[in-house]
């Protein structure tokens, strides 16, 4: 096949279509940030080859030395990115400039609100990467050609932004990749040597492969080809603390995070001794798109003895602390180690239990000194915090102290306190912290569960998250002191119910066995047990869920999932205090009496945020009694 038969022209997906007219309509106040991403993707480029030389150094084709090298033309406004990194096949190239192979990027585009304000932001939590180029340019050509493939296997690509983009097979004897952007006529200054300069200190100064261009002189026609590095080409989480600005330290996260926005905090630190690595980890400011996909890549760039091994290492901390980005180097791995080795190697499990203690020290220190910064990362990140008790015993007890719940007390659901300030005001003879789950903040303020606490001042800490009750499941105490669900069991208030509470609630069992009897009879097939409740003081009854049986939350996820759930029957408790129910207890007509039953116990599954298994037979009860009363 000749090499012109070989030129193809391609439809770009349909996401990346949408996400090339954001670029050119949404990002124009941070257009700068095209060289940024051009420039860090070059870096990727060099750092793969870098590995895949270790074990074969043919890739090199004599060319050891790594570098990125930057040129403009004023005279054609044109910009010119060449790495001499590994380089991309012709199937490479349509993959990796034709779609975006990510999970998450439909929910992106749907949250797009066409605010070129907000949609920049939006953008940044997404990543840009190489369609970044598009904001500046009204072309872009790449050249590129993978490290050890023939130089008769060279690509081109081409695009205008139009919805396609061509490929063709080209002759290329140097492999990498070059990035030609033919500047928009209103971006012109960008095809200037002090202003490219000053953007590569500015955003990639932190590149640990040099940036170079030509001397200034030589570009004003004194001739020579001598080039300069314009940026530091150190690692620099292999600086000293003390030698690193915050803002390079800002500068190095939106490199590696591909973000547009600060990071809340960081930690850097080298480890000597046994073991020996350093560590630079960020908190992010905001969630990206695909966090709650637990199969989503992620996890910190590895890097032994500064070369670079893979972007996505994810053995180093625990799944719910995936959102953490950063850079791991360790002297004590081999330099040809791979995922599956890492799985088993103890060092690795060292490393990960004092960095997943250093995150969770980050994350404690910001809320005890920036509480307002940590609201903001626990509203981002805290559902998947809420995962931690369960995957991390050994430092459940840390975790606990960092999660965040909406309570009685504080109103809104954006209102949260920790479990410390729940036990500092806990009420004298208070022994147990009392939570209720339910699917909304609305309906678990709305609960009857809470009348008695409401009637006795006790905070209660309410859990609207999907998650929350399988959470619960796996956090049993906090601080010496057991978690109770308010609608869940026998309650025990300790010593806050007097002996008189208790007094009254037994003599009205005696006094009411009757009524109890006959309900339990009544509604057999639907209640486990029938009692007088210590709960309610305005509603008539309510649902209680078994000591050992499943809560109404994780049934629901359960049975959304397909999963068989185990069979159980609430209890069932009533106020005998109640206008119905005493109008009940008066019923002497059996059938009368089912029917009244049958619609307070219908309603105690609604006000648990139940669906009723018949609710034709509750509007038809319920319509016979208003009749009734109507005559």
């Amino acid at each position: 096949m000749t090499v012109e038969a070989q030129k193809e022209t391609l439809g770009f997906q349909t996401e990346v279509k949408q996400l090339l007219h954001l670029m050119i309509h949404s990002l124009y106040s941070n257009k700068e940030i095209f060289l940024r991403e051009l420039i860090s993707n070059a870096s990727d480029a060099e750092d793969k080859l870098r590995f895949a030389a270790l074990k074969d150094d043919s890739l090199y084709e004599g060319d050891s030395e790594l570098k990125i090298r930057l040129a403009y033309d004023e005279k054609n406004n044109t910009i010119t990115l060449t790495d001499n990194g590994i380089g991309m096949s012709r199937e490479d190239v349509i993959q990796n400039l034709g779609t975006i192979a990510r999970s998450g990027t439909a929910e992106f585009l749907t949250q797009l609100t066409g605010d070129e304000k907000k949609d920049s932001k939006l953008i940044g939590q997404f990543g840009v990467g190489f369609y970044s180029a598009f904001i500046v340019a009204d072309r872009v050509e790449v050249f590129t050609r993978k490290a050890s493939a023939p130089k008769e296997e060279g690509v081109r690509w081409e695009s205008a932004a139009d919805g396609e983009f061509t490929v063709e097979t080209v002759t290329r004897e140097a492999r990498g990749t070059e990035i030609v952007l033919h500047l928009k006529k209103t971006e012109k200054e960008f095809a200037n040597g002090f202003r490219l300069r000053g953007l590569v200190k500015k955003y990639s100064d932190h590149i640990s492969f040099p940036v170079v261009m030509q001397k200034e002189a030589q570009e004003e026609g004194e001739g020579g080809d001598e080039l300069e590095t314009i940026n530091d080409a150190t690692a620099l989480w292999t600086l000293p603390r003390n030698e690193v600005k915050d803002d390079d330290y800002k500068s190095f996260y939106k490199h590696i995070a591909h973000d547009f926005e600060d990071p809340l905090s960081w930690s850097h630190n080298k480890v000597e001794g046994k073991l020996e690595y350093t560590s630079l980890l960020y908190l992010p400011a905001r969630a990206p798109f695909d966090m709650y996909n637990r199969e989503a890549p992620r996890g910190l760039k590895l890097y032994i003895q500064r070369v670079f091994i893979m972007d996505h290492a994810e053995q180093f901390l625990p799944l719910y602390l995936r959102f953490v980005k950063g850079v791991i180097d360790s002297n004590d791995l081999s330099l040809n180690v791979s995922r599956e080795i890492l799985q088993n190697d103890s060092t690795v499990e060292s490393i990960k239990t004092a960095l997943t203690k250093r995150v969770l020290d980050m994350l404690d220190k910001l809320a005890k000194k920036e509480p307002e910064k940590y609201q903001g990362f626990w509203k981002e990140f805290g559902t998947v915090l809420k995962e931690g008790p369960a995957e991390d015993f050994s430092n459940r007890e840390k975790i606990a102290k960092l999660l965040r719940f909406a309570s009685t007390h504080t109103g809104e659901p954006d209102h949260t306190v920790s479990l410390d300030d729940y036990i500092g005001r806990m009420k004298d003879g208070q022994k147990k912290i009392f939570f209720i789950a339910a699917d909304s903040h609305a309906a678990a303020k709305s609960s009857p569960h809470l009348e008695v606490f409401r009637k006795k001042g006790i905070e209660v800490l309410i859990m609207s998250d999907r998650i929350d009750e399988w959470m619960m499941g796996y956090l049993s105490e906090y601080d010496g002191k057991q978690f109770q669900d308010v609608a869940r069991g026998q309650l025990d208030l300790g010593d806050v119910e007097t002996e008189e509470d208790k007094k009254q609630q037994e003599e009205a069992t005696k006094a009411h066995k009757d009524l109890l009897e006959r309900i339990k009879a009544s509604l057999a097939d639907q209640v486990e047990e029938v009692r007088v409740t210590n709960r309610l003081t305005d509603s008539p009854a309510c649902l209680v869920v078994g000591d050992f049986d499943m809560g109404a939350q994780m049934r629901k996820i359960m049975e959304a999932a397909g999963q068989k759930v185990p069979d159980s029957k609430p209890i069932f408790e009533i106020n005998v205090e109640h206008p119905l129910v005493q109008r009940l207890e008066k019923e002497t007509s059996d059938e009368r009496f089912g029917e009244l039953a049958a619609v307070l116990f219908d309603q105690a599954s609604l006000s648990s945020g139940q669906q009723l298994k018949d609710p034709g037979a509750y509007v038809a009860r319920l319509n016979r009694l208003l009749l009734e009363l109507s005559h």
